[in-house]
């Protein structure tokens, strides 16, 4: 029997939904949709009636819940004190990260965790590339609004906001001033950005408007337009962990 899957079912059985079940474990119904049914298919039973608004266990269902919850949890249990044993962490840990995250904030965090785990070669890529964590050998990929992946387990770790942002030094045309609709201001962009884009944001009193960034230069890196947009040459949409200093 697999026993990923069965998990999975016995999760779905204790909060009584696929969807509880999936913001417990952080992950997406439809995996846990998919893993329930392969259950079903390898042992020729139906586990769970799936309604409209609700879900029941059947008697099989129910049966295999109330007889093999509890051994999961001794498994579990077994290998928590297993690895409670277990010598210090060592081998090599490889991390891909973000040019920002990894610049702003993982210098530090690598710096202690090297000072407390001595055997284990830990080693930070800073990069801002979609890497694929077997095909490039990465242990850890960290990635900033990730879409959905099934092919992955992921957690979230910090968040962020974005920023409109500008020198206190740049010139901006009065005549743009209180301009209703869409505002046209220079910006320093990304390589990335595509043509024609608008940032939508709100101000400090709440209200929404949207600016038409008008490239003046177009940089491939957050920390060379967070250098542009300090020196006064447009506007920039900079995450707050980049620009809280300068603020």
């Amino acid at each position: 029997m697999n026993l990923i899957a069965l998990a999975d079912f016995n999760v779905v059985a204790a909060h009584g939904g696929f969807g509880p079940a999936a913001r417990m474990l952080d992950r997406p119904k439809a995996t846990l949709s998919r893993r329930v049914a392969e259950l079903e298919q390898e042992l020729g039973v139906r586990l769970i009636e799936r309604g409209a608004r609700r879900m029941r266990l059947t008697e099989e269902g129910r049966v295999l819940h109330e007889r093999t919850r509890g051994l999961l949890a001794e498994l579990q249990e077994a290998g928590e004190a297993v690895a409670s044993r277990a010598p210090l962490p060592s081998g090599r840990l490889r991390i891909s990260a973000p040019m920002v995250f990894a610049h702003v904030v993982l210098g530090q965090i690598a710096a202690r965790f090297a000072l407390a785990y001595p055997q284990v070669e830990l080693e930070v890529v800073a990069e801002d590339r979609l890497v694929d964590p077997v095909d490039d050998g990465y242990d850890l990929v960290i990635r900033i609004n990730p879409p959905h992946d099934e092919l992955l387990i992921g957690r979230r770790i910090q968040s962020d906001q974005r920023l409109l942002v500008a020198s206190p030094s740049l010139a901006i045309p009065a005549a743009w001033a209180g301009e209703v609709g869409v505002v046209p201001l220079p910006a320093v962009l990304s390589t990335a950005t595509p043509p024609g884009v608008t940032w939508a944001i709100q101000t400090a009193a709440g209200e929404g408007q949207e600016i038409l960034p008008l490239s003046v230069l177009r940089l491939s890196s957050l920390l060379m337009i967070h250098e542009a947009a300090l020196a006064g040459v447009g506007l920039a949409m900079l995450p707050k962990l980049l620009v809280e200093k300068d603020l």
